[in-house]
């Protein structure tokens, strides 16, 4: 199993490209099965979630081809991938492949629209709460849908089709606006949803669905109109830029110091969290073509009370990365986890490098030290993973993260990108 070494200590100056959004990508994928024509994304992340739908895909009968990375080109660069669903084969999602990755479950709305029926089973992925899936099913019914679980698996029908149907979300849910939005688009009728997610993902999907040719308004707002259509045709999209990956980045020089542009993103991505960053004591400013982040390695972090919210909210896929910049802060800071439950994980491992910090339910008390030292932790899910690349980025010492294939699921060469701006990190195969 590998794993990843770094030493600590060193600033990161220079350039990072940051990565097309893995929770943009997951779903625009999985919009390739409403239609028989051909969708092709660009800007598509290397990575194994990516990899692992691509499988439940090709279990459903989608043709994909793939367009790589060119020679002479940078790290930044990524694919473009087509995808022909011409015949569903399979309207099952079985459990060997679904337990591995919750967003596959989305298929279901996807299937139900276009073929009348889903077994699919239900999720796993990563250990943060028990996430039900009860807005998905709620939501579907709403549309008509006929759902039962029965063994693992929920089993939908909609043999005369979708309809529409105004449905409000008792709590936003990402996940599941994007299922109803899938749907909605071949469903009979105008469909209301309210209490939608806002994130830039759910606008990228609807961006894209509408170039295939859905009747979609509102998106990006709580409130999302849908007007079915008979059927959707192919499309060209190119996948928005990874908020996660960018603020995970700009949280890593504010730790380290130094000074980075953060290429191929956008400040209006995640203004939120940038405003954290800048208030811990980083410069962060709007660059062509990017953002850049500057922080005197000579001045202490000052701390910063954060609480996780929807966006336009602080994201909660950054909470375990500003904790670990929370660490070395001058003072004492709290972070307050509203969206997950049990997502505090990496906080014992954090306490092994040297952090001081304490729960409260859903609260975080960091007091924040002057030094943290390099030892052996251990990735329990995938932003936990990174927030300890971080810690270790600005330990003594050596700090081996083990564990990594957490990394792999949702940072695209981590190590390529850190190690161009200074860092001494590298992957360790046993």
């Amino acid at each position: 199993m590998d794993r990843i070494r770094i030493v600590g200590g060193n600033q990161l100056n220079g350039t990072i490209p940051i990565s097309g959004a893995k929770n943009a990508a997951l779903p625009l994928m999985i919009a390739s099965l409403l239609t028989d024509d051909t969708l092709t994304l660009e800007n598509v992340p290397h990575l194994a979630d990516v990899e692992q739908l691509q499988r439940i895909l090709g279990n459903h009968g989608v043709d994909i081809s793939v367009v790589g990375r060119r020679e002479r080109q940078d790290a930044g660069y990524a694919r473009t991938l087509h995808f022909t669903a011409r015949t569903i084969v399979d309207t099952t999602a079985p459990y060997e492949l679904v337990s591995r990755m919750r967003a596959s479950f989305w298929v279901i709305g996807p299937l139900l629209a276009r073929m009348g029926e889903a077994k699919v089973s239900l999720p796993g992925g990563c250990a943060i709460g028990t996430r039900p899936v009860d807005l998905f099913i709620d939501g579907l019914r709403a549309l008509g849908a006929e759902i039962e679980i029965d063994g693992g698996y929920a089993n939908a029908r909609a043999p005369k089709g979708l309809k529409g149907a105004h449905f409000v979300f008792p709590k936003v849910s990402v996940g599941a606006t994007h299922v109803l939005l899938m749907a909605a688009t071949l469903a009979k009728g105008e469909t209301i949803i309210e209490n939608a997610a806002c994130e830039p993902e759910v606008s990228d999907l609807a961006a894209c669905l509408t170039a295939m040719g859905a009747r979609i308004t509102g998106a990006g707002t709580p409130t999302i109109r849908i007007e079915g259509v008979s059927s959707l045709s192919g499309a060209r999209h190119r996948v928005l830029p990874d908020r996660i990956e960018t603020g995970t980045y700009a949280m890593a020089v504010a730790m380290t110091g130094g000074d980075v542009v953060l290429e191929n993103t956008s400040l209006h991505l995640l203004e939120n969290a940038l405003t954290a960053v800048s208030n811990a004591g980083a410069h962060v400013a709007e660059v062509e073509n990017g953002i850049r982040i500057r922080m005197n390695g000579d001045e202490r972090i000052r701390p910063v009370d954060v609480v996780t919210d929807p966006f336009p909210g602080f994201p909660t896929d950054l909470q375990a990365q500003f904790m670990a910049l929370m660490t070395r802060a001058d003072g004492v800071s709290h972070i307050t986890e509203t969206i997950f439950e049990n997502r505090f994980m990496h906080v014992q491992e954090l306490a092994r490098l040297g952090a001081n910090i304490s729960l409260s339910g859903q609260m975080a008390k960091i007091t924040g030290v002057e030094k943290l030292k390099g030892a052996q932790v251990m990735a329990t899910d995938l932003r936990a993973s990174v927030s300890l690349v971080i810690a270790g980025l600005a330990a003594s010492g050596e700090t081996v993260v083990n564990r990594v294939y957490h990394l792999d699921r949702g940072f695209e060469r981590l190590e390529e990108k850190l190690t161009r701006c200074g860092a001494i990190v590298e992957r360790v195969s046993e």
